[in-house]
C-alpha cells in the first residue's frame, strides 16, 4: 500500500518557549478533503504556519511527511516547490510588487519545467475568468488596499496556478460575503481530484456546505480531540465546542 499523500506525526510545537502543539496526528490520503474546526486560541494558525515551515514556530518532536518524504526540517521555499500550499488567513500587502510579477515570479519558482514562461500569461487570464476577477487586477500592488473578498480570490488563484498536491487552507473564508464564499468556495471544490489533498481549517458549516469534507477533525489544546465524517461539523454547528471532552 502507498503511503498516504500527507501524514503529520505527534507534532509537538513551541512558540517564544511555550508548548502550543501537544501531540498532533492526522493523516490524509489521496484525493481527500479534511476540515480543522476548533475555537479560537487553540493552535490551528500555528498549525498551518508549521506546516508551511515558518521560522517563528520551533518544532520539539514529531514530523510532517508529504508523499512520504519527512519535510519536517525544509524551508518555506523547499516545501512550497515539493507542492505543499498555505493559504493565509490574513495575506500581507507588499507595496510595489504587483500582482502580475508575483504571480509569475511564483509559477517560475515552483513549476519551472513544466510550463513555458510564454503560456504564463494565457494562462493566468483563463484562471482569472473562473474566479471572476478583471484583468486590472494584475497592475496592483500585490494585496494593498486589497478587500478580504479579494485577498482570498487572490490566494485562490495562486492555488490554481501553482496546482500543489496538498494545500492547507487557513480560514479562507474569514472576511468574505455571501458571494465571494461561494465564489471562492466553488473554484476550491473545482480543484479536487483523486491526486490532491486538502486541510480547511475554519470556524463554520457555511464554507464546508460547498467543499464538502471526507473527514471533520475537532481541534482543541493542541491538538486533535475528536475526528468523525461530515455530520461531525453539523452537530459542532448545532451545540458548539463544549461537549468535546477538553476543547
Amino acid at each position: 500500500m502507498s503511503a498516504p499523500l500527507f501524514e503529520i506525526r505527534d507534532l509537538h510545537v513551541a512558540v517564544e518557549g511555550k508548548e502550543v502543539l501537544k501531540g498532533v496526528n492526522l493523516v490524509v490520503r489521496r484525493g481527500e478533503v479534511h476540515a480543522i474546526m476548533g475555537r479560537n486560541g487553540t493552535g490551528k494558525t500555528t498549525l498551518s504556519y508549521t506546516l508551511m515551515g515558518h521560522p517563528k514556530y520551533q518544532v520539539l518532536s514529531g514530523s510532517i511527511l508529504l508523499d512520504g518524504e519527512d519535510i519536517t526540517n525544509l524551508k518555506p521555499e523547499e516545501r512550497a516547490k515539493k507542492r505543499l500550499f498555505l493559504a493565509f488567513q490574513y495575506p500581507v500587502a507588499i507595496p510595489g510588487v504587483s500582482v502580475a510579477s508575483f504571480l509569475r515570479a511564483s509559477m517560475k519558482s515552483v513549476r519551472a519545467g513544466e510550463i513555458e514562461p510564454s503560456k504564463f500569461r494565457s494562462l493566468i487570464k483563463e484562471e482569472l475568468k473562473h474566479l471572476s476577477i478583471p484583468e486590472a487586477f494584475m497592475t496592483r500592488s500585490l494585496n494593498e488596499g486589497f478587500s478580504g473578498g479579494e485577498k482570498k480570490r487572490l490566494e485562490t488563484l495562486q492555488l490554481r496556478l501553482l496546482q500543489p498536491k496538498m494545500a492547507v487552507l487557513d480560514e479562507t473564508d474569514s472576511g468574505l460575503d455571501i458571494d465571494a464564499l461561494r465564489i471562492v468556495s466553488e473554484n476550491l471544490q473545482s480543484f479536487r481530484n483523486t491526486d490532491r489533498g486538502m486541510l480547511v481549517i475554519t470556524h463554520y458549516q457555511r464554507m464546508l456546505n460547498y467543499i464538502k469534507p471526507d473527514v471533520v477533525h475537532v481541534f482543541g489544546s493542541g491538538r486533535v480531540l475528536e475526528s468523525g465524517g461530515p455530520e461531525l461539523a453539523l452537530k459542532l454547528e448545532e451545540r458548539g465546542y463544549d461537549w468535546v471532552e477538553g476543547a
